[in-house]
């Protein structure tokens, strides 16, 4: 998903990125950021009080700081196939073409730069300058991630005819080099010395990643549950089992493996820490207390889920993800045992937290007496005929009537009351008790 939205100033920026009502676009690093804000603060600076900095004053080829990073379109003479009268050597680069590009429709397609080309005409409609954040798949199947700005310039002061774009990315790893690079830390981490320390019966016997001979090709991470490095029962600390859990969620939330295999082993692994939570409670509520939380008599797993996937994780998907854990507690699942058990549910993730809300709510209440039935048994206290009672032919067995006690004892009924359903089932359910 691309977000597309006009800036006003670096505080605004900040303000709609925190304030935007969809998913956060993958976080892409700091120096991506600045340079962001950097390139929007010197467009500022260019302004002088008119409506749009004059493009005699810009020259890119003399911007060390994102100047490789920029593009500059010049649609005044064709607004339908700007010319690219600037481009940053490393966005030529990235691009894949060593000779120049006269106008975008030379632009290659899944390239950063017909990323940036692809909105040049939001701009012309807000005036304005555009920041812009996604991620995209290139043409050599990397993912991805990238973070940029298009500015508005004028050649006469009042009209927009140049548009200079500044734009920065990072390739991210794959899930396959992903979980290459998690295997040779573990490898690493366990054949370092002195890490005896941190397993009962030495550095390998208790591994969370025992590495098989037959598992030497280093797909633990998609592997079948059981056959994936991870050993649910090894005795380990739950503070290491929160590092593994996280590390697992972060490849959720960061695009690096949005897949539903994913997050069914971050589910797994955050299930595994809330069992051996509940037998190391002192242990647990140090992290808890650590992270500024406590722990939820009325609802344990939620507090779980935002340990492992962050307080800042979308709301809905942490309610989803709590009820499924209490889904696996309530059912007895065992330690190891939610990845499998989310693959086999009828519905995946969906379909047991359905079930878990299912049980959650109440059971029906027995259908009520009807009260009428039960008043029909009751004699009647005194008979009189109403004149002119036309409720009498109306339908409804019972009626309310206004009657007023005189001197004498007696009650005088003066007329029937005015038709109220609700008024009268209330009072046929009081008489009927």
């Amino acid at each position: 998903m691309e977000s597309m939205r006009p800036i006003e100033g670096e505080a605004a920026m900040e303000a709609a990125e925190a304030d935007a009502g969809m998913d956060a676009p993958p976080a892409i690093g700091a120096d991506e950021r600045r340079m962001h804000v950097r390139a929007y603060n010197y467009w500022v600076s260019l302004l002088a009080g008119r409506p749009f900095p004059a493009i005699q004053d810009l020259t890119p080829s003399e911007i060390a700081d994102f100047g490789p990073h920029s593009v500059l379109l010049d649609f005044s003479g064709d607004p339908e196939n700007p010319a690219i009268v600037f481009l940053g050597h490393a966005l030529r680069a990235e691009s894949g073409h060593d000779a120049d590009l006269a106008t975008i429709a030379e632009v290659p397609g899944g390239t950063l730069l017909s990323r940036l080309t692809d909105h040049y005409l939001e701009i012309i409609a807000n005036r304005a300058p555009i920041g812009f954040e996604a991620e995209f798949t290139s043409r050599g199947g990397t993912n991805t991630l990238y973070r940029g700005i298009l500015m508005p310039f004028s050649s006469g002061g009042d009209s927009i005819d140049f548009v200079y774009g500044v734009i920065n990315w990072k390739e991210v790893a794959s899930v396959e080099q992903s979980a290459l690079l998690a295997e040779e830390m573990a490898r690493a981490m366990f054949a370092a010395p002195g890490a005896a320390a941190a397993w009962a019966d030495g550095p390998n016997a208790a591994s969370p990643f025992p590495i098989a001979d037959d598992d030497a090709d280093g797909d633990w991470f998609d592997a079948a549950p059981g056959r994936d490095g991870y050993d649910p029962a090894a005795d380990i600390g739950l503070a290491d089992r929160l590092a593994l859990a996280r590390e697992t969620a972060d490849a959720v939330r960061s695009a690096r493996a949005r897949t539903r295999a994913a997050l069914y082993r971050a589910l797994g692994l955050a299930y595994d820490f809330a069992l051996v939570a509940e037998a190391r409670p002192e242990e647990y509520a140090e992290l808890l207390a650590d992270c500024g939380m406590k722990a939820q008599a009325r609802a344990p797993m939620t507090p779980v889920v935002k340990l492992v996937f962050g307080v800042d994780y979308d709301k809905t998907r942490l309610t989803e993800f709590a009820a499924a854990l209490s889904y696996a507690r309530r059912t007895g699942i065992a330690l190891g045992g939610l990845r499998a058990a989310l693959e086999a549910h009828e519905g995946g993730l969906k379909g047991m937290v359905a079930a878990e809300r299912a049980a959650r709510r109440p059971a029906a209440l027995p259908p009520r007496a009807d009260p009428r039935a039960a008043l029909r048994a009751v004699a009647a206290a005194a008979r009189v005929r109403l004149e002119g009672d036309a409720s009498a032919t109306a339908g409804e067995e019972y009626l309310l009537l206004v009657g007023r006690r005189e001197a004498d004892g007696s009650v005088a009924i003066l007329q029937p009351a005015a038709q109220d359903g609700k008024l009268l089932e209330r009072v046929l359910r009081h008489a009927a008790r």
